[in-house]
């Protein structure tokens, strides 16, 4: 529903004009945009991302969307859905436990 409204005040901003030349307008987007990353940071994250590296939350993530379709999928048997539904109870509780962590000792600072 919000993208449904997004696109319409987009649409009609355009209308009005509003969105014309502004800054960059014609170039393609910097999707790599790393102004977020602390500079000393940005040369090590380029190097470990151009070598493949992903973080083990976001590896965590996707194992969660592939356990959750698998629990989700009624032509699956009951014992694999059982059994995923298990590690994925397993790996919410991991994940969370990590996240307290983060936050406890970011509070003891």
């Amino acid at each position: 529903m919000f993208e449904l409204i997004a696109e319409r005040k987009i649409a009609e901003a355009l209308a009005r004009g509003e969105l014309a030349n502004l800054p960059g307008e014609g170039r393609p987007l910097e999707l790599q945009d790393d102004a977020l990353v602390p500079e000393e940071l940005r040369a090590v994250y380029r190097i470990l991302k151009n070598a493949g590296y992903v973080p083990p939350e976001v590896d965590a993530l996707t194992e969660i969307a592939q356990l959750e379709a698998l629990v989700s999928n009624e032509a699956e048997d009951a014992a694999a859905r059982s059994k995923a539904a298990r590690k994925l109870a397993l790996l919410r509780t991991k994940i969370e436990k990590g996240y307290y962590a983060k936050v406890l000792a970011r509070l003891a600072r």
